[in-house]
């Protein structure tokens, strides 16, 4: 039997009872809302699906009684399931049905990001409540990271500093004998030991972290990152009232190269999960942003 045959034995059917015919409605109402979201016309999808304009004209009306054989062809045309269609709650294309499209083909790194904006919990949750706090010297990591742990109850953790307990010695001295590419070893080290370790705990990493791919994108991957920011000035002048003189130290240009590493960094700060500007701020106004932002994202359940 053809398709033409088909559709004419099938439209000429006996009459449904109420419940099918609200079925049916419901159904050609979601294949005309499908084809609309694909700005697809009827000539358009019929030549896609190898299914006649008559039927699914009548379809749309709410009067063709389809098998599943064609279902599944227009289905298939649209780009969508067959449940989608005839599911009672089946979401519309053009707002929910759009968005679920989207997460499908969204990579697991973003799935994970959309989870815990909506504070769905999911299983398998590799970054669970560890937030890392990212970003250049002096735009308040170590000291919001502090505070906020201690405000939450939960772990701080100093990359440095567990860097400096996991060599024995000081960052300066790890540099020193082991250069750069020892310390960043280390560092990648240290961070993956904490995401075994704990399930809950702030990190203030440091802010060339950035400079080494794969330690970021693991970071990016097992922890909740925030982007601490401040304006250049800002930076340099927090940096010296810790008593640190070295960025301004024979270095008149250090403002300039201070503006370039910022700007080189910018793109990679950018794909943390959310971001607080601490320029002009106190700290305890800057404390209340971040821990307004971690309970509003849900990073650590109170």
């Amino acid at each position: 039997m053809t398709d033409r045959e088909i559709d004419g034995a099938e439209t000429g059917a006996t009459s449904p009872d109420a419940v099918d015919a609200a079925f049916l409605a419901d159904v050609g109402q979601r294949v005309r809302d499908a084809r609309l979201a694909k700005s697809l016309s009827r000539r358009a999808l019929s030549d896609v699906s190898s299914v006649s304009q008559r039927y699914l004209a009548n379809l749309e009306a709410g009067i063709g009684n389809i098998s599943i054989g064609l279902l599944k062809r227009i289905a298939d045309a649209l780009g969508v399931s067959v449940g989608h269609l005839v599911t009672a709650d089946a979401a519309k294309p053009g707002d929910v049905g759009q968005l679920v499209e989207l997460y499908s083909k969204a990579s697991p790194d973003d799935q994970r990001r959309v989870m815990d904006i909506l504070g769905v919990p999911h299983p398998g949750n590799p970054r669970a409540h560890r937030i890392a706090l990212i970003g250049l010297r002096g735009a308040g990591k170590s000291t919001l990271g502090r505070l906020s742990a201690a405000r939450l109850g939960v772990p701080f953790v100093e990359l440095n500093q567990e860097i400096e307990r996991a060599a024995g010695m000081p960052v300066t001295e790890v540099m020193a004998l082991y250069g750069q590419e020892g310390y960043r070893k280390l560092e990648r080290q240290v961070v993956e030991n904490r995401a075994k370790s704990d399930d809950v705990l702030i990190m203030a990493v440091a802010g060339g972290i950035v400079s080494e791919p794969e330690t970021f994108q693991f970071l990016l991957a097992h922890y909740h990152t925030i982007w601490v920011k401040a304006k250049p000035d800002e930076h340099m002048s927090r940096v010296r009232e810790q008593g640190d003189t070295r960025p301004m130290a024979g270095f008149p240009a250090a403002m300039e190269s201070l503006k370039s590493i910022l700007a080189s960094r910018e793109a990679a700060y950018a794909q943390s999960d959310a971001a607080i500007d601490t320029s002009g701020k106190s700290v305890d106004e800057s404390l209340a942003d971040l821990l307004h932002l971690i309970g509003q994202r849900r990073f650590i359940a109170r």
